[in-house]
């Protein structure tokens, strides 16, 4: 998708995120508060293009583990490589991170869940090397839904 920048969200963009998110009645919902804390604490990246915006990624950070919270993307521009974009760029500032940090040798490793119908978010996690690292019987519920677990080991 051409012009389409991915950068870090700000406060001012939590209205346009929580609109994104109701349209995508699997994600993860959470408060104005909630993202407020996330923006401060966490990681939250955007995809915009001529200033509309068009998904949004939510993860947490802790030394060198990651886990990607939640993935969300316009329902009209659905299958455009905007997922894609915001998964590639939160693994991009993963590895920088980790390069900056006292623990460069360590091993990186992101993690995330998924329900296990969602079959082209399933795609683009193992399309950026993410492998099926377990299960959660259950997990999510309307509907009821086992949650696949996947992990990325990233090495230099």
């Amino acid at each position: 998708m051409t012009d389409l920048a991915v950068r870090s969200a700000t406060l001012n963009d939590v209205p346009a995120i929580q609109a994104l998110e109701r349209q995508a009645p699997t994600a993860a919902h959470w408060t104005s508060s909630q993202y407020g804390k996330l923006l401060s604490e966490g990681i939250v990246l955007v995809a915009e293009q001529a200033g509309h915006l068009l998904g949004f990624l939510c993860a947490q950070s802790v030394g060198v583990e990651w886990e990607i919270e939640n993935v969300v993307v316009a329902t009209d521009f659905q299958r455009r490589g905007i997922a894609n974009a915001l998964v590639r760029a939160l693994i991009e500032r993963a590895a920088s991170q980790k390069a900056q940090s006292l623990l460069p040798e360590a091993p990186l490793e992101m993690r995330l869940e998924v329900r296990e119908s969602n079959t082209p978010a399933r795609h683009l996690y193992e399309k950026h090397g993410f492998r099926q690292a377990g299960r959660r019987r259950g997990y999510y519920s309307n509907p009821l839904e086992d949650a696949i677990l996947y992990a990325l080991q990233l090495s230099d």
